[in-house]
């Protein structure tokens, strides 16, 4: 599913213009808050968080060049439990 289904999904009945503005406002909200705080909790849905990846040496698989990458944050995400639930079958 992409932003563009969910946008989509119409079940409001509300002008797809609007749709659209009201699900950028919240991914740039939860990208905002992480950058903020490191975290956002949506109850029953999950909790997003930012994490630090340690440094590391990879390669680069054209050339076998290993090269060093610097440490840096990366988003996480946790089911909720009424998600886990609903995505496992459960009611």
């Amino acid at each position: 599913m992409t932003k563009a289904d969910i946008v989509n999904a119409d079940q409001t009945g509300v002008q797809h213009q609007q749709v659209k503005a009201v699900v950028q406002l919240t991914f740039d909200h939860i990208v905002e808050a992480l950058q903020r705080d490191g975290q956002i909790e949506l109850r029953d849905f999950g909790v997003f968080e930012t994490r630090i990846a340690p440094p590391r040496i990879a390669r680069n698989p054209k050339t076998g060049v290993e090269v060093s990458l610097p440490a840096r944050r990366r988003v996480s995400f946790r089911t909720g439990q009424m998600m886990a639930m609903r995505v496992s079958g459960g009611k």
